[in-house]
């Protein structure tokens, strides 16, 4: 089979990394110059992608089209692309919700195959092998695992659902960058008070992550009875060294939810997930 021309809308940090990924098994790799900045065009001429004028061109010459571009301007793009009536495999790669990968699937079909896409991890390069997960058509999946055969970027297929991608995504960075801004929380706090590195000696007590040990949600159901107010009394904390609140509030929020399985030890972690999605 002849090799691919693949489009890359747009060559961001991780467009560009990725589209480079894709250009080992392409015959070529096109960005669109309209519209971006000169930091986008010295990135995309140090990852070897090539120039086209125009959205029309590369979308007249491109077999796939990978969209990899702020969250809020994924629709916006894909409804550019529909009204060129594109007709190649489109990966929508950008981190959306379930519900919006379906509605850009929606605008694009049936002219185009649509694949929902995340990526998960860091961009592929000094040795980061960032994982593309997909699910959409089975023959649209295999050309893009094929993509990437041999490269940085690793690929895995969930289904042929579109949208199981976009949701695996959002699920994996919900934690990972939430938690990020709890740290930022946390030290701020801790640092306030004259014990940020007591509280980091406090923390590497435990390196391992609450995310791979699911079956804890049935615990911190359990106690969130006391959770809660302890969150609210944390929040109280933040705000009065100027810092923001709201999100530990939300988090006490959450907790009440489970404020009736108080110290329940036979608590499920599919007891506790039910009572969570239950208000």
């Amino acid at each position: 089979m002849a090799k691919p021309t693949v489009g890359i809308l747009h060559p961001g940090s991780m467009g560009a990394a990725v589209a480079a990924c894709a250009a080992t098994n392409a015959a070529a790799v096109l960005w669109c110059e309209r519209g971006r900045s000169t930091a986008s065009a010295a990135r995309a001429a140090r990852f070897g992608l090539a120039p086209v004028a125009e959205l029309g061109e590369l979308l007249d010459r491109s077999d796939i089209v990978i969209s990899l571009c702020p969250p809020a301007a994924a629709e916006d793009l894909a409804r550019d692309v529909a009204a060129q009536r594109f007709a190649g495999v489109y990966v929508e790669a950008n981190a959306i919700n379930p519900e919006r990968a379906q509605r850009i699937a929606e605008l694009l079909e049936p002219a185009a195959t649509v694949v929902d896409g995340g990526v998960v991890g860091s961009p592929p390069v000094r040795d980061k092998t960032p994982a593309l997960y997909l699910s959409g058509p089975a023959d649209a999946t295999e050309r893009i695992e094929a993509l990437f055969v041999g490269t940085a970027t690793r690929t895995a297929v969930l289904g042929t659902e579109i949208g199981k991608a976009s949701a695996l995504k959002l699920a994996y960075a919900s934690f990972q960058k939430a938690s990020r801004v709890l740290v930022a929380l946390a030290v701020g706090m801790a640092r306030e008070h004259g014990v940020d590195q007591e509280l980091v000696e406090v923390a590497s007590r435990r390196a391992d992550s609450y995310l791979a040990e699911p079956e804890y949600v049935a615990k911190t159901a359990a106690r969130a009875w006391r959770w809660g107010p302890e969150l609210e009394e944390a929040a109280d904390a933040l705000t009065a060294v100027g810092l923001p609140p709201e999100m530990l509030r939300a988090a006490a929020s959450t907790l009440a939810r489970w404020n009736d399985a108080k110290d329940d030890s036979e608590l499920t972690l599919t007891d506790a997930l039910d009572r969570l999605a239950q208000p």
